[in-house]
């Protein structure tokens, strides 16, 4: 199916590093498994896509999960109309990334999964986790098979050293406790979408091994809160060298988390990563 879209580039949103489940198939194809599905994408031109779906799933899973109806354009002018030349820079460089609506529970294991971990590495722990534990599949029009991701009930009930033959280090037993905490209701991640950005940071942050960082990118990509604005190793570097840690985060309330996807897939494109 074919849609039109301003700000929509396959290659920023699966480098931006939000997803990490979406991967380059052929110079402008891409495979995405999310929500139990797989799709592939073709960017045709800058403001043409080509998804493999029908025109009922677009309506009713994709056009969501894609944020198609989010004016991001509004944003990226803003700030090229502004007086700050790494923002202007930044969104100019990146002005395609979306923020995906993302299954809550997903993004909760894959950003305890990221601590002290490349996208590589990510994507390559979250893939064994899938093929262990989710459900194999088989898409009807491209043949592809596939593994979902795997529910809280099940990853409560994972043992320890299983996981940890997985190459996930001490962050299996973050995985566990986070899926028990979802399965007893410790964590309702459905409240928490509706809940304000700053609660979800504080009710994540109870689970062990989740701190801020994780916390926040949880709520930015995984709960949909754009006024999120997570500080990771590469954030960190931008805020010390090109604003000497006087960076005004307030000065975006409410968008905050799609400036810091410019930011942070800009700064990466800087040097030479990604």
């Amino acid at each position: 199916m074919i849609i039109e879209s301003k700000n929509f580039n396959l290659k920023q949103i699966a480098d931006s590093g939000q997803c990490f489940r979406m991967n380059q198939i052929s110079d402008n194809t891409y495979g995405l498994i999310a929500l139990d599905r797989y799709i592939e994408l073709e960017q045709v031109s800058e403001d043409v896509i080509n998804i493999t779906c029908n025109e009922g799933d677009y309506k009713q899973i994709w056009k969501n999960y894609f944020d198609l109806d989010y004016d991001y354009g509004r944003i990226v002018d803003k700030l090229l109309e502004g007086p700050d030349e790494f923002l202007r820079k930044a969104a100019s460089y990146g002005s395609g990334i979306r923020i995906l609506r993302q299954d809550p529970f997903e993004m909760l294991i894959s950003f305890i999964i990221s601590q002290n971990k490349n996208i590589p590495s990510i994507k390559a722990c979250i893939e064994r986790i899938c093929e262990t534990y989710g459900n194999k599949m088989e898409d009807d029009i491209s043949g592809k098979v596939y593994y979902t991701f795997p529910g809280p009930d099940i990853l409560a009930e994972a043992k320890k050293e299983d996981l940890r033959r997985l190459k996930l280090g001490y962050r299996d037993e973050y995985i566990i406790a986070a899926s028990r905490a979802v399965v007893l209701g410790h964590i309702d991640l459905g409240a928490l979408m509706l809940a304000s950005h700053q609660e979800s940071v504080n009710t994540l942050k109870s689970i062990r091994g989740i701190g801020d960082k994780v916390a926040n990118c949880i709520s930015l990509f995984g709960l949909h809160h754009i006024e999120a604005f997570p500080i990771d190793v590469w954030m960190r570097r931008v805020l010390e060298e090109f604003y000497e840690n006087e960076f005004d985060v307030d000065q975006f309330q409410g968008y905050a988390g799609i400036v810091q996807q410019y930011m942070f897939y800009y700064v990466r494109h800087l040097y030479g990563v990604g």
